[in-house]
């Protein structure tokens, strides 16, 4: 007998007739026998449909005399079973990888597939992926960037692993298989990537000891808790930053020389010569905001809303904001409608990692008063339905919100929640300026210059890093729960030479109309009752207009305490009050007590020195 061959030929014929044909024709006796064996073989070698294997068998059986034996098809048959099983496991073995170093993870099962997944995740088999909240997030580059401003974004984003983006990784970063069982009834291996459903199980899990926690993606040097500049890139485990530069930049030294730290002063002092700042506080409260980014991390406190506003266009308030944007990554978006349209921008601004969130050139004279905005500057994290879904997401609130526009006023909690920067150019057309009048003209087009905007960070460093050194120095400001930016930020500025921080704090109070209205107001009730109380109904009916048609409160009453045009009763009136108690106007505050006959409500103003 020949030998059989090692590996298959063209494919086999199944039409018996052919065969039988191609026998007869033989006339060597030996090459016939040969060639009905080999097609036995070969059949088995194919795996050939067992009817058809049937057909043959009987048919090369049944000739006169006979051409195969059914024991010698039999074995010519089985002979290629086994040969073809041989063949599968030797392709098994010389499988390609695309990394000789991947890791084996078998996903056979969903069982064995969610549990082996989870291992090897939690074992950090997969680069590039963290977790934040519970849930593990890849980082990764992005490409198709669109913007033309110096506004570069961040060259890397986060974003939760999906179960499509884990299919992605097992097939570029791992060997997923599953063992099969081939037609000839031998177990191989085949790469496998398992259904959505096993994918997503895995990542439903939300404690992860294994897997690096990110607490965001920095795109300039920050200092961490211990006062040490994060300058090199990539991830850092002291902090949880990933440190993904937006322009290269030289190693600031902890401890700058003397000259270095005046040149720095000198060239900011330059970039920022040309504002036309209404005050000195303006000035020094913009430099705080500048560094803000750089001290979150090492402060772990709060930062203020931030307004920049101005009393015409083209004062250089959008600038000021591009500036911070330039160094750090920002978001720019359009202000929102009301309270809900707010939310919703708000958690989508908290989906993307830039630390600087912008307003931009909002409507002039619009009050910003919002409660939502309020609550957001004063909490630490942000939580909200997403929208169309009954999910909620979470997200750390560690950005600095800004709003820019002409003339902004502030209402609500907001002005004691607020910096504000002011501009006045005191000229007419203020963007008819020559360039020649600026130290650095067109300072928007010399800021999409990556090497300018390298300048002003790494001198903007140098300033923190001789701060640092200097043992860090506060002052004594206090802001509410922004008290700890406020002493790091002021004492930062006073250690520079820049006089005036926080010292427009009066003008800001000024700024918010909705308490100009209520000292007014409670200053006309002290001027008519005196300490004298009296009730909603009294107070209700001292609101009608004097037979002349004359005011009694002289245009004094907030437009929140009537009902547009018409007078409130004296119930509605009492319960608008009941909102503003114990609350200081600057120098009057509401109080209330009760009759102890009647028990109707009583009201009263209190008053104090300008001076406490």
């Amino acid at each position: 007998m020949s030998a059989l061959p090692e590996a298959p030929g063209p494919p086999v014929e199944r039409d018996i007739t052919v065969i039988l044909a191609a026998a007869a024709a033989e006339t060597d006796e030996l090459a016939r026998a040969k060639t009905v064996r080999e097609h036995a073989y070969a059949l088995g070698r194919h795996g050939a449909d067992p009817m058809v294997v049937a057909e043959h068998r009987d048919a090369l059986a049944a000739t006169t005399p006979k051409l195969l034996t059914k024991g010698a098809f039999d074995t010519a048959h089985k002979a290629g079973i086994a040969a073809a099983r041989q063949a599968a496991k030797d392709a098994a073995a010389r499988r390609p990888r695309l990394v000789r170093d991947q890791p084996d993870i078998d996903v056979t099962g969903a069982p064995a597939a969610i549990r082996n997944l989870t291992a090897a995740l939690d074992a950090g088999a997969f680069t590039d992926l963290y977790v934040t909240g519970g849930q593990i997030v890849h980082i990764a580059p992005i490409s198709g960037d669109i913007s033309t401003t110096a506004d570069d974004p961040l060259p890397l984003v986060s974003a939760p692993l999906t179960a499509p983006a884990f299919a992605h990784l097992l097939a570029h970063e791992a060997y997923a298989y599953r063992r099969v069982t081939d037609p000839s009834g031998d177990v191989v291996e085949e790469e496998h990537v398992p259904a959505d459903r096993v994918l997503t199980s895995v990542l439903s899990k939300r404690h992860w000891p294994g897997i690096r926690t990110l607490r965001g993606i920095v795109g300039s040097p920050v200092l961490r808790p211990d006062g040490s500049l994060l300058q090199t890139p990539g991830y850092d485990p002291d902090t949880g930053l990933y440190f993904a530069p937006k322009v290269p930049l030289p190693t600031v030294p902890d401890r700058p020389a003397p000259e270095q730290v005046t040149a720095a002063k000198r060239f900011l002092e330059t970039v920022l010569h040309d504002f036309p700042w209404v005050a000195p506080a303006d000035k020094a409260n913009y430099l705080a905001i500048l560094i803000s980014p750089i001290l979150r991390p090492y402060l772990r406190a709060l930062t203020p809303f931030w307004v920049a506003t101005a009393t015409t266009a083209s004062s250089g308030k959008s600038l000021l904001v591009d500036m911070v944007g330039s160094i750090y990554g920002k978001q720019q978006n359009p202000w929102p409608g009301g309270e809900e349209e707010l939310r919703k921008a708000i958690l989508a601004a908290l989906r993307r990692p830039e630390p600087l969130i912008c307003w931009d050139n909002i409507a002039e004279g619009t009050e910003i008063a919002s409660a939502t905005l309020a609550g957001l500057i004063t909490g630490t994290e942000w939580s909200d339905r997403v929208l169309g879904s009954s999910k909620s997401e979470k997200h750390a609130n560690d950005r600095l919100w800004a709003v820019t526009g002409n003339n902004l006023r502030l209402g609500g909690d907001m002005a004691s929640r607020t910096v504000v920067v002011r501009l006045d150019p005191n000229m007419p057309n203020p963007e008819a300026r020559p360039d020649s009048s600026f130290q650095i003209p067109n300072l928007q087009t010399w800021l999409t210059v990556a090497k300018n905007r390298q300048t002003v960070q790494w001198n903007l460093l140098v300033l923190v890093a001789d701060w640092v050194s200097a043992g860090a120095p506060r002052t004594a400001h206090l802001m509410r729960q922004f008290s700890p930016w406020a002493q790091a930020a002021g004492g930062f500025v006073t250690h520079h030479g820049l006089p005036g921080f926080l010292d427009n704090a009066a003008d800001v109070r000024e700024m918010d109309d909705q308490a100009a209205m209520w000292h007014a107001f409670l200053a006309r009730w002290e001027r008519k009752y005196g300490t004298q109380t009296v009730t909603s109904a009294a107070l209700r009916s001292s609101f009608e207009y004097n037979p002349d048609g004359s005011d009694p409160w002289d245009g004094a009453i907030p437009d929140a305490l009537l009902n547009g045009r018409h007078l409130p009763t004296a119930t509605q009136l009492g319960k608008r009050l009941g909102g503003h108690v114990g609350r200081w106007y600057r120098t009057h505050t509401l109080r209330a007590d009760t009759d102890g006959h009647t028990g109707a409500r009583l009201w009263y103003v209190e008053t104090r020195d300008a001076t406490r």
